[in-house]
Formats: C-alpha cells, sequence, structure tokens
C-alpha cells in the first residue's frame, strides 16, 4: 500500500467523520474488508495483520471507542479510510445494522470487485486465489464459523503480541455459516435489526472457515461480553448473556457439547438452527 499520505477529513455529520488517505495515482481493489470495531486495542493490530493477507485495503468504523482503537486504525498502512462514531447508544440492535450499511456505503467509491465483513475477533482460513476464481454468478459467499472457548487447561489470557488464530485449543461442534463475502452490487444491502449479514445475494455458496475467539480471549472479556449483550440486547440475548457471566471456563460448549479440536470441528461440525 504505498504512495498513501496523511488523512483527510472529507464529511462530518451530527454523529459522524469520515477520513481517508489521500493517495498518489489509482489503485484496482479486488477485495476490501470492512469492520466495525470499539476498544479493541488489545487484539486489534493482530486482526488487520492477519486479515491483510486476504484483502487488497481495509475501511473501518470506530463506534466511540475510549482506547487506542482510533489511534491503532489511523496508523495501520492498509486502512483507507475510517468512520468516527461520535456517540453511544445504548440501543445496540439497530446501531450496529446502521455501522454496517455506512461501511458498504463508505466502500464503494473504491469500486471492489468483493466486499468482505468481519469482526476484530474473528480469524479465518481462505484462500484469496480461490475467491478471486468463483464466477461472477455467486455473489455471496458464507463462512463456516465455530467458537473458541476457554478450558481447565486453556485459560491463558491474549496479551499483546500474541497470534489470535490457533489462540485455543479447544471449539465447540456448533457452527454458524455467515454471509461474510459480497459482491459489489446495489441490490445487496444491511437492512434491519441487529442484522449481521447482507440481503439480497441472489446466489450463495459456502466456503472457507472461522475461529471465533468471542468468548475466549481472557476471562475479563467474557465478562464484559456478557455484561454488553445482556445491557444492549433485548430478550433472549439479555437473559441467555446474564446467565453466562463467571463462567468463562468451559468443559463443554454452551451448548452441552463435547469440544473438539480445530481440525475435529471442521469435519464433525453440527449446524445451528
Amino acid at each position: 500500500m504505498l504512495g498513501f499520505l496523511e488523512w483527510s477529513k472529507y464529511k462530518e455529520d451530527k454523529e459522524y467523520k469520515y477520513y481517508r488517505k489521500r493517495k498518489r495515482g489509482s489503485q484496482k481493489y479486488s477485495v476490501i474488508g470492512i469492520t466495525r470495531v470499539r476498544n479493541e486495542e488489545l487484539i486489534l493490530p493482530d486482526t488487520f495483520d492477519h486479515v491483510s493477507k486476504y484483502v487488497d485495503a481495509i475501511v473501518a468504523l470506530d463506534d466511540h471507542s475510549t482506547d487506542r482503537t482510533l489511534s491503532i486504525i489511523k496508523n495501520n498502512k492498509n486502512v483507507i479510510k475510517m468512520i468516527v462514531h461520535k456517540e453511544w447508544k445504548k440501543n445496540r440492535t439497530s446501531e450496529e445494522t446502521a455501522h454496517r450499511q455506512l461501511l458498504y456505503h463508505a466502500v464503494k467509491e473504491y469500486n471492489p470487485d468483493w466486499i468482505f465483513y468481519f469482526d476484530a475477533d474473528e480469524r479465518f482460513e481462505i484462500s484469496k486465489r480461490e475467491l478471486l476464481s468463483i464466477p461472477e454468478k455467486i455473489d455471496g459467499i458464507k463462512v463456516r464459523l465455530f467458537d473458541a472457548y476457554m478450558t481447565p487447561d486453556d485459560q491463558k489470557d491474549f496479551i499483546k503480541g500474541d497470534c489470535l488464530y490457533n489462540f485455543r485449543k479447544n471449539f465447540g461442534p456448533e457452527y454458524r455459516d455467515i454471509l461474510m463475502f459480497f459482491r459489489n452490487r446495489d441490490y445487496i444491502q444491511f437492512i434491519g435489526d441487529d442484522s449481521r449479514e447482507p440481503k439480497g445475494c441472489k446466489c450463495v455458496i459456502t466456503d472457507f472457515y472461522c475461529q471465533h475467539y468471542g468468548k475466549a480471549i481472557s476471562y475479563v472479556q467474557w465478562e464484559e461480553t456478557c455484561n454488553y449483550y445482556a445491557n444492549h440486547f433485548p430478550e433472549p440475548y439479555k437473559t441467555k448473556w446474564t446467565q453466562r457471566k463467571g463462567k468463562a471456563i468451559h468443559d463443554l460448549s454452551d451448548f452441552g457439547k463435547p469440544l473438539l479440536s480445530w481440525d475435529d470441528a471442521k469435519l464433525r461440525g453440527i449446524q445451528l438452527k
């Protein structure tokens, strides 16, 4: 990503500021990653290093972080645009969808072939060569996501400088197929409440794998996650995550199933309904 100069502010409204890096010349982007983050300074450098293996550039939205997250975004060489959310709203179900739609619109000026939505606590097994060879008629790709868990013999906290990919030994057998890659087409949009996936894709396949560390970075992070969903989401999230407080260390998955190695989880996974 050579030739980038300083950040410049190009738009501002009541809730958001938009910035982009001025650059020399033009570049064709095949895949651009988009992400919304809040207070992720611990894992975000590793996230950007990891995802940059699969994308040509990144567009990020900072959701009113109070730590060094915004500085990390600004100083990452692969981030070409950022959106700064200046407020914090308690109702996260509508906010998170709105942020993903903002990112989706923000990336369109670069006209990528593919857009890849990722979260900071996800690590992937992806073939970029395979991605770029997928036929034009395919306009969406679901990625198979498994939860990592802390266990009695594997509960070391993630610390700065660690690599999160394969950080844990144990994964739940349960998986969700989540639409993470989608073509740059106007009929695809993020709409509704609490929409992780965009709507409108006409021809979708399932490929690639994701290790999700939302439950497995540290004991403190587990408690923060429980509080986040208990305090800012409606039922059934509120009750489910309230009941999970103090239960970061697992012998079984949250769904009562024996934990598996990563390779076994991919082979023997059970789809969540």
